[in-house]
């Protein structure tokens, strides 16, 4: 491992705790996220509980779903977290107007959660776990911690892990429910467990990258060897001149 492999220790632990924060806030939506995510089913179940109107409680999500992303448009802000939620929020009206069935609103969330729960486990179980994959760049380091930053690796691998069992555990809640209860009670707790999994989650995502060794900042390097490079370019053509 040559010095450039290493990974830098001058930050102290506490500025990395806070670089860790910062990046999951951001990778996460922090609280306006979280707000964006619960919303339009809030809305859903609580309309569908009080008149029993699929339609009107669809709509109603669905509405709620673009006004977040038209604000987020008109400040200028990031819309992923958004978009994401008009995209849920769509599948499930569709589902639920072609069925009728008012409990079909949550299936493209469920189905979601499951794949995203198996898609954490079977990628760390391949050696690239998923959630290494998504903060990867916002550490700045990419993919650099598969093969120079092991101790980093280890610690993307246990986040995983975490959220692979945290979200098939919440699976294991909702799809008997989707079965057996009716619609007001699968919304009701579904919305329950928005986010106290999520908070879990991110948690111990925490935990585990605070206690991980620093990141290894991939674009810092290209530019400290792009300036390098014109540096040696700079000498040769001196040294051209005076010959």
């Amino acid at each position: 491992m040559t010095s450039l492999d290493k990974p830098t220790e001058e930050t102290s632990a506490d500025d990395a705790r806070a670089v860790t924060e910062a990046a999951l806030f951001e990778a996460f939506g922090g609280v306006r996220g979280m707000v964006e995510t619960v919303l339009p089913g809030l809305l859903f179940v609580s309309i569908f509980t009080i008149n029993k109107d699929l339609h009107l409680s669809a709509i109603a999500a669905l509405a709620v779903s673009v006004v977040l992303v038209v604000v987020r448009l008109l400040m200028k802000d990031t819309v992923k977290h958004a978009f994401s939620g008009v995209f849920g929020v769509a599948f499930g009206v569709v589902f639920a107007m072609m069925t009728g069935d008012a409990r079909d609103f949550y299936l493209p969330g469920m189905l979601y959660t499951l794949g995203l729960g198996l898609a954490y486990i079977i990628t760390t179980l391949c050696g690239v776990p998923l959630i290494g994959l998504i903060l990867g760049p916002v550490f700045k380091e990419n993919l650099s911690w598969r093969t120079r930053n092991p101790g980093r690796k280890k610690a993307y691998a246990k986040a995983s892990y975490a959220w692979g069992a945290i979200l098939l555990a919440k699976c294991a809640i909702l799809f008997p429910l989707y079965w057996w209860a009716d619609t007001t009670q699968l919304g009701w707790v579904l919305v329950a467990l928005k986010i106290p999994p999520f908070l879990l989650a991110v948690w111990l995502t925490w935990v585990f990258l605070a206690k991980a060794p620093a990141p290894i900042d991939v674009f810092a390097e290209m530019e400290a060897e792009e300036k390098a490079a014109e540096e040696r370019e700079r000498e040769a053509a001196a040294r051209s001149v005076e010959q």
